[in-house]
């Protein structure tokens, strides 16, 4: 990534053509003629439209070195972070296209309404249900457990929506509760410690729920930590199918 410095001593290497979205979801594209500096990101981009072209430009950001998912955008029609997505690897003969987050509301720009992805959290029952509620007795985990090393593999999900956007079932069909979503549900179904594995395969068995998922793999292939939420839905369906067979649900 540039810094502020560096960028400030380089000297470009040609220029780019970038056309953001602007406006809410009735917007359009506008285009700005920006330099290209060498080892620039896509969030450098937006950061020097705003910074020296067009002040009203919305956008977030936070950390910019890759770890809270906050500057998620699409990037020549695909999701990405934009701090860790370098503008030599996507932009196309000097051209770059940047749009918003897909299958979200836009407020402004590149700026997209996160609730209702994080409603589909709390949809799917994608909170820890306590055992022993008030306890300050830390409960011991195996982490060499088949449940916990399920729950792990994807446990690093941080909720940048990146697999929200990529996934096409979410675009068909809006009550679909997502592959962030779901693979939070996996996460607790595995987790010895949570009091309520009834609840969380419930809260997903439902319409709208893991049996949504085509297994197309867009999340997975998306996904800028390299999780697989296709295979952490199908362990849901699999877990659903054998509770309702028992009768459990």
């Amino acid at each position: 990534m540039t810094s502020n410095r560096d960028a400030a001593d380089a000297k470009p290497i040609g220029e780019l053509q970038v056309s953001i979205w602007r406006g809410g979801d009735d917007g359009e594209l506008q285009t700005f003629t920006v330099p290209h500096y060498e080892s620039q990101t896509v969030l450098d981009v937006v950061t020097w439209v705003q910074h020296k072209l067009d002040p009203g430009l919305s956008y977030r950001f936070s950390c910019r070195v890759g770890m809270c998912g906050t500057c998620a955008m699409t990037v020549n029609g695909r999701p990405r972070w934009t701090c860790r997505t370098h503008v030599s690897r996507v932009a196309s003969h000097g051209a770059l296209e940047i749009r918003p987050l897909r299958n979200l509301p836009v407020i402004k720009d590149l700026v997209v309404d996160m609730a209702p992805f994080f409603d589909k959290w709390r949809d799917g029952r994608g909170y820890f249900t306590p055992s022993q509620a008030g306890s300050l007795t830390v409960a011991p985990v195996d982490g060499n457990s088949p449940a916990r090393k399920l729950a792990s593999a994807a446990i690093e999900c941080i909720g940048c929506a990146v697999c929200h956007a990529a996934c096409d079932v979410v675009a068909w069909q809006p009550d679909y509760l997502g592959p962030a979503a779901l693979n939070r549900a996996w996460t607790l179904v595995n987790d010895e410690r949570d009091n309520d594995r009834s609840g969380h395969l419930a809260a997903v068995a439902v319409a709208g729920g893991c049996h949504g998922c085509h297994s197309t793999g867009s999340c997975a292939s998306h996904c800028p930590n390299s999780l697989n939420p296709t295979a952490s839905i199908a362990g849901l369906k699999r877990e659903v199918t054998k509770a309702m067979l028992k009768g459990e649900l």
